[in-house]
């Protein structure tokens, strides 16, 4: 079991709005000893929906997906779910609740705005039909709610609404999963040194050491970071099971140290 994003919107694919959800979305799961394993992006076709969660429904993963819960004609992830599942959508009774609470307190007291019978506060209740079957993922901004099947969980585009139904499902599901994963990571740079000349020293770390992994990260420079990186250089170092990183550091920093090329620990 895993931990995935979805972002669907063309808005995303076309630029004309950048993700933010994936960053968030580590930080969130990072803050309860997680990690995000993957992360995929769709815009607003629902033949794709459909196929990517038809797959991902019949995997193992616990997934995130934010956007196309609307009610417009672009929005699309509420039907592709369904048709995913081979279920139909019906109205949520507690979102109809909910929906409805939403219509009373945005009416201010406005008896034709409060009319649930409205044509327009009907279409509002197309936001609460999900797939037969689905949970309430509540939304503390406005009502509106989110919803979940299986381990797949369905949230709005926007932020302000996705990241804290994203942290009440974490902490309201999947406390039992925080902080048991016990890998930690060590890292240090290393400056104007070719990656194919510190690799046979990777792979000797990692053969040394069950389960460790050797990331490099290279660089360019980066002006903004200061005068010593605006030189080329590599972010180096391992992870893996708390009690062999310290060796596995150890060994790479003192082979980069043998090699000559300058170093700096963070």
């Amino acid at each position: 079991m895993g931990f995935g994003l979805i972002v669907i919107g063309d808005e995303i694919l076309s630029g004309r709005r950048e993700d933010k959800h994936m960053r968030r979305a580590i930080e969130l799961l990072g803050a309860r000893g997680l990690a995000l394993d993957w992360a995929e992006y769709i815009g607003d076709d629902r033949e794709r929906i459909t196929a990517t969660l038809r797959r991902t429904l019949a995997g193992p993963d616990i997934v995130f997906c934010t956007g196309g819960i609307g009610a417009t004609p672009d929005d699309h992830t509420r039907q592709c779910v369904a048709a995913a599942l081979g279920v139909d959508l019906a109205l949520h009774p507690e979102a109809r609740e909910l929906i409805a609470l939403r219509i009373a307190e945005t009416a201010n007291g406005d008896p034709v705005k409060a009319d649930l019978n409205q044509p327009e506060n009907q279409h509002r209740f197309k936001m609460g039909e999900f797939p037969v079957g689905a949970r309430i993922i509540p939304n503390s901004y406005n009502r509106i709610p989110g919803f979940s099947v299986a381990d797949h969980h369905f949230m709005p585009g926007f932020p302000v609404m996705a990241w804290p139904m994203m942290e009440w499902v974490l902490d309201n599901r999947y406390a039992h999963l925080f902080h048991q994963d016990t890998e930690v990571s060590r890292a240090f740079y290393v400056f104007e040194a070719p990656e194919s000349t510190l690799t046979p020293l990777m792979e000797q770390v990692e053969a040394s050491f069950a389960g460790i992994r050797v990331f490099s990260l290279p660089s360019v420079g980066d002006a903004a970071r200061g005068d010593k990186f605006v030189r080329r250089h590599i972010d180096l170092g391992v992870k893996g099971p708390a009690d062999m990183v310290g060796p596995a550091y150890a060994m790479l920093l003192d082979g980069v140290r043998a090699m000559g090329f300058e170093i700096v620990e963070q």
